[in-house]
């Protein structure tokens, strides 16, 4: 199995899911900066999250999907989920409507934002659409005072993203991947991922590789980030991870993120919430979707402007000046943008 690559035109058309609270601030911050870079895209506006459904009666409304099923490229904001009862989450809904089974998150040192460490440089490749997030779960009597949730881990679902990993990898020149999983406790779905990365690893004999226990892998995170390269695992202990990994760096207002189809579907997100508490005062920090459009602009083969972009982020944060104040810097959304198209020139 090994996944190729889609082709874009010149200049592809992108959904552009501006998302809930401070989602359409960040978001047009972010279209203004990839112009500026010479980023070459097209952009189909739609909805989803509480703000689709609060005008059209549904988060993840069938225009939206229909925009994606066409453009096969996505640029998102936050979008918010209730906690409990509610819809759904429209990123899981997303994520399996469109077979994105890859979640990639980078998590790399940028100089000038606060962090408790330096030199961290590593890659949480996540299996996306199975696992506890399959949605499989249920209450096991009338009075709903017990409920069940079952894990899925496939052969299918496993191979494909640990392939997915070592080609990432390969790729971007790195040099070791770590498969974390729980396979001491949970010896049949979580041994099946473990056995499946080892087979595959043989394939790939250019690339170091080892495993870890997923609580071993929490502690040495913490304690000795720069070991890890790569890592890739499942969908809970990648949701988990990837967050503790960007708050090694600064948080997640300064991580990006991508999730990868077979199908050639692609879509960029923010993955910090939609902070309402902040929403239109203009002080929001589109750091991270900024980066994730680095991410896409990289995907869609325009390496230059992908550089270009990347390069004004990490000057503008850098600088206290243009560096946001949630960061510790004096720059609101439009002073930090400014930044950003300033020194990428």
């Amino acid at each position: 199995m090994t996944q190729d690559r889609p082709t874009y035109p010149p200049r592809p058309t992108a959904t552009l899911i501006a998302g809930d609270g401070i989602g359409p601030e960040i978001a047009a911050a972010t279209v203004e900066v990839i112009a500026a870079a010479g980023g070459q895209i097209e952009w189909e506006p739609a909805l989803a999250g509480m703000t689709a459904a609060a005008e059209v009666g549904d988060p993840l409304p069938a225009a939206t999907i229909d925009s994606l099923k066409r453009t096969q490229l996505g640029l998102k904001g936050p979008c918010g989920t209730p906690s409990g009862g509610g819809f759904r989450s429209v990123n899981v809904a997303m994520r399996q409507q469109f077979d994105l089974y890859a979640n990639v998150r980078p998590a790399k040192t940028i100089p000038g934002v606060p962090s408790r460490f330096t030199g961290v440089d590593m890659v949480i490749v996540r299996e996306n659409t199975e696992d506890l997030y399959a949605g499989v779960e249920h209450y096991v009597d009338p009075r709903r005072t017990a409920a069940e949730s079952i894990a899925i881990i496939t052969r299918y679902g496993s191979e494909r993203v640990i392939v997915y990993a070592f080609e990432y990898a390969r790729r971007m020149g790195r040099k070791k991947i770590t498969l974390v999983h729980k396979a001491n406790i949970l010896k049949l779905s979580n041994g099946l991922f473990l056995d499946t990365g080892k087979e595959i690893a043989k394939r790939y004999p250019d690339i170091a590789f080892d495993d870890m226990i997923v609580d071993a892998t929490a502690m040495k995170m913490v304690t000795q980030p720069e070991r890890f390269d790569v890592i890739v695992t499942m969908n809970l202990f990648g949701d988990i991870l990837s967050d503790l990994a960007a708050g090694l760096v600064g948080g997640l207002g300064v991580a990006p993120a991508a999730n990868i189809g077979d199908g050639g579907c692609a879509i960029f997100e923010a993955v910090h919430g939609t902070a309402p508490d902040i929403a239109g005062k203009g002080i929001a920090n589109p750091s991270g979707l900024m980066l994730s459009a680095v991410m896409m602009l990289e995907h869609i083969g325009q390496p230059e402007a992908a550089a270009r972009m990347q390069r004004g982020i990490h000057a503008a944060l850098a600088d206290a000046s243009t560096r946001t104040r949630d960061l510790g810097g004096q720059a609101d959304t439009r002073a930090f943008t400014d930044g950003v198209m300033r020194y990428m020139k």
